[in-house]
């Protein structure tokens, strides 16, 4: 008995033993899959050659999954009707069913950039490529380049780049899809898009000929420019295949022509009437007439705040409709408008509060101003003492400042008594105060820019914020040096622009007049000002701005 009950304490033990160390360790999934899916066959064959085939089927040796397929998705030349890719959800085979004509003796390239990964881990199959040719060879040659914005810092992802044949169809408006000489919409002959953030692209399959490049911001994916809403760039010569040139695109906004649209009444005295088109200043304003039958009313134009709208005012007036005439530059137009009893505007003033020593303190009005009394407007420092200014009036944005020396280590009043301001309608202001104060020297610092291998003068300098705010701006026509003094401590940035045409501002190209954007050149990295500190700081004109590279960019390089 003894020894059966020995026996079995044994044999629990070494039980307990077993599950004890069982228990020590656990089960895992192994190592994470970081391996992309691969091909494993496709019917017909990849790089096929006499392709006449409606259907395409590509086999990979895991399950993948489709991910952001219209974006990601380039096809070379482009069809007019998009191929049907399916299915939606993860398998490992997909089909690709061919909804168009293909043209004859052509290489066709479908590049589904990063869509396809596998279905477990989402690893990406880049820029996998099924490629065709429905003649008798594939074309192999090959463009290649890198896309910038002219006047942004950096350049958006998935830019469309596109190659046009200059045969005898060709035109520049072939880019706008409009017709050619045959009475047909032709199309880029191929394309592809930049798809990561690195900006460069590369044209492959590409057939040895004379072409047109082109890049777009192409917003809505119709491989058309639309002047309103996107960017274009291109090279003003026609390029000939083969080439191995390494070409860089500047992608620029154009200006748009004006074009005005039919006012509306907003309130007993005030019109709102938007426009398409650029004008930065109120000189280069449109000229705008209101007439009561054959009578010219007295108006004014001002600018709506951050809206394409101009504000057109009128002394009230009893009538059924106005006739509002616009002419800007060869653009004429007449607006018949109906008039209804509303409620009149009053005035308001608002301060528009200056961040330092750059900035004009200002007084921004809900209605037009007309009447100034500098009799009325007191300006004193913190010891009651008066300080000269001056007042300049912006009648397009309804803004007066004031211009006056300011000192480190001080408090402003500025006392506004009633009647100092009229406005348009005979309203005038009640009583105003508004205080300003600086800091003390040592909590400014100062920046000097040297600048370096300057090509052409005259030059715009901005001071920008990290935000991309201009804190300052310095026009020189000969001078190297420029000081920014008084600063607020920050991290600046510097952007320098060759105006090229002298009107002291940035001008974007033209496509149809073969006009590039003025050159921007932007410092690479950032200026730390510190309060207290004086720093210099070269800026080279000739070294041109470098992103910093990201960690993906660094994997996709290697």
């Amino acid at each position: 008995m003894l020894k059966d009950k020995l026996k079995y304490i044994s044999v629990i033990i070494i039980l307990i033993t077993i599950f004890s160390c069982a228990k020590r360790g656990s089960i895992t999934g192994g190592l994470k899959d970081t391996i992309a899916p691969s091909l494993s066959n496709s019917f017909p064959k990849n790089f096929s050659t006499k392709f006449n085939s409606k259907q395409i089927k590509l086999e990979f040796d895991e399950i993948v999954i489709l991910k952001n397929l219209r974006k990601q998705l380039v096809i070379s030349p482009p069809m007019k009707n998009e191929p049907l890719i399916i299915p939606t959800t993860a398998s490992k085979v997909i089909t690709i069913k061919i909804a168009d004509t293909l043209q004859p003796n052509t290489t066709y390239s479908f590049n589904f950039g990063q869509s396809l990964t596998d279905n477990n881990e989402g690893n990406p199959l880049n820029q996998f490529k099924y490629v065709f040719s429905t003649g008798d060879y594939i074309d192999s040659l090959a463009l290649r380049g890198k896309v910038k914005y002219a006047f942004e810092k950096e350049a958006e992802s998935f830019i469309s780049v596109m190659l046009y044949e200059a045969n005898e169809t060709y035109n520049d408006s072939i880019i706008y899809n409009q017709k050619d000489s045959k009475g047909k919409i032709p199309g880029p002959r191929y394309i592809t898009n930049t798809l990561d953030s690195l900006k460069t692209f590369q044209l492959e399959n590409l057939k040895a000929g004379k072409y047109r490049l082109i890049a777009l911001k192409d917003l809505n994916n119709n491989n058309k420019f639309d002047p309103k809403t996107e960017k274009i760039g291109f090279i003003k010569d026609f390029i000939t295949i083969p080439n191995d040139t390494l070409f860089e695109v500047e992608l620029f906004k154009e200006k748009l022509p004006f074009k005005a649209f039919k006012p509306s009444q907003e309130s007993a005295n005030k019109l709102f009437m938007g426009f398409e088109g650029n004008f930065s200043k109120a000189t280069s304003k449109p000229k705008v007439t209101l007439k009561n039958k054959n009578e010219i009313l007295e108006s004014i134009v001002t600018k709506l705040p951050k809206k394409d709208s101009l504000q057109i005012w009128m002394k009230p007036i009893k009538t059924d409709s106005l006739k509002v005439e616009v002419a800007h530059g060869e653009y004429n137009k007449t607006f018949a408008l109906k008039i209804r009893n509303q409620k009149k505007d009053s005035l308001t003033i608002n301060a528009v509060n200056p961040a330092g020593f750059y900035d004009s303190f200002g007084l921004e009005a809900s209605t037009p101003l007309v009447k100034f009394d500098e009799s009325k407007i007191k300006l004193i420092n913190k010891d009651s003492v008066a300080v000269k200014f001056t007042t300049a009036y912006d009648e397009f944005n309804q803004k007066l400042f004031f211009d006056f020396k300011k000192e480190t280590a001080q408090k402003y009043s500025i006392n506004i008594l009633p009647g100092a301001l009229t406005d348009f309608f005979e309203h005038t202001n009640d009583t105003l105060n508004y205080q300003i104060s600086t800091k003390e020297l040592e909590e400014y610092g100062n920046l000097k820019i040297k600048l370096e291998k300057v090509k052409s003068f005259p030059v715009i300098v901005e001071l920008l914020k990290s935000t991309g705010e201009v804190v300052a701006s310095y026009y020189t026509e000969r001078e190297t040096s420029v000081n920014f003094t008084l600063l607020d401590p920050a991290q600046f940035s510097l952007r320098a622009i060759y105006d090229t045409n002298k009107n002291k501002q940035y001008d974007p190209g033209n496509f149809l007049e073969k006009k590039y954007a003025e050159e921007v050149i932007y410092f690479s990295g950032e200026i730390d000002v510190r309060a207290n500190w004086d720093v210099e700081q070269t800026f080279d004109l000739s070294i041109p701005y470098t992103p910093p590279i990201k960690k993906e960019d660094k994997k996709k390089k290697k």
